[in-house]
């Protein structure tokens, strides 16, 4: 077999391992979404009246305009497990037997972020569902649905891989739980919850700028489905970007760790 072969191989073998954490586990799929429809419900029940008044409309209105911001914070949630994960890994010593057999390197992280992703859609799927629930009517077409799933994807692969290198640089699985948590804060201090021109110009100019502004209107264009504009070309740059610095920081933690 090639090395490619080899890798794929063992990378598949190692989702399998994940995947079986995910399986034996689906409290923690279930906790992952927790905090995010706690907000969602929190902001749609208790400020979406005042919110969606300042938008021209009511609490509907309120809740079609906040769901993208709590779709990207679902991932930002999801992505803290993936951190906490690997640090696990890391100190318990697994990583240490892996090392010691013919499996390629790669294939431990992959797996992890392979694993990472399908949980987090899962994730996502739950925050929909009761976004669904509580009165949320996207009217993204067949083509807007497959944006917005290739746009999720995308967003939980690139942020999984910053979360990889955030667990191999903690050193403990505490601080790893801790590290990823800005990326939460992220969708308050962008175009989430409120939009960007209601903000003092400080701010205002860092929400604009921001990695998860563009990302959230691609989001809530295609759940409406109104034009995506650039904003889709500014979000998958931002996501290639986040995912290559993840990838090649987290390889450069991996590879210098001790071997024994």
């Amino acid at each position: 077999m090639t090395t490619m072969s080899l890798t794929v191989r063992d990378s598949a073998t190692m989702l399998r391992r994940n995947l079986k954490h995910i399986r034996r586990y689906p409290a923690m799929t279930v906790m992952l979404a927790g905090m995010p429809i706690i907000f969602l419900l929190l902001f749609v029940y208790v400020f979406g009246g005042t919110l969606g008044a300042g938008l021209g409309g009511g609490r509907a209105d309120y809740l079609a305009y906040v769901v993208p911001g709590i779709l990207l914070m679902t991932i930002a949630a999801a992505v803290t497990g993936t951190s906490v994960s690997v640090a696990t890994d890391m100190t318990e010593g697994i990583v240490a037997r892996f090392r010691t057999m013919a499996i390629a390197r790669a294939s431990v992280l992959t797996g992890h972020v392979l694993g990472s992703v399908i949980q987090t859609l899962m994730s996502l799927l739950i925050v929909l569902a009761v976004a669904v629930a509580i009165g949320f009517r996207p009217h993204a077409t067949v083509l807007g649905w497959l944006g917005l799933l290739g746009m999720l994807a995308l967003t939980s692969f690139a942020l999984t891989w910053l979360a990889v290198a955030l667990g191999l640089v903690a050193r403990t699985v505490e601080e790893a739980s801790n590290t990823p948590t800005g990326l939460i804060l992220l969708p308050f201090l962008g175009s989430g919850f409120v939009p960007t021109d209601s903000m003092p110009a400080g701010l205002r100019q860092f929400a604009e700028y921001q990695p998860f502004t563009p990302i959230i209107e691609t989001l809530r264009a295609q759940l409406t489905g109104a034009p995506v504009g650039s904003d889709a070309i500014v979000s998958v740059t931002w996501c290639a970007g986040i995912a290559l610095v993840g990838y090649l920081w987290a390889k450069h933690l991996y590879n210098r760790e001790p071997t024994n």
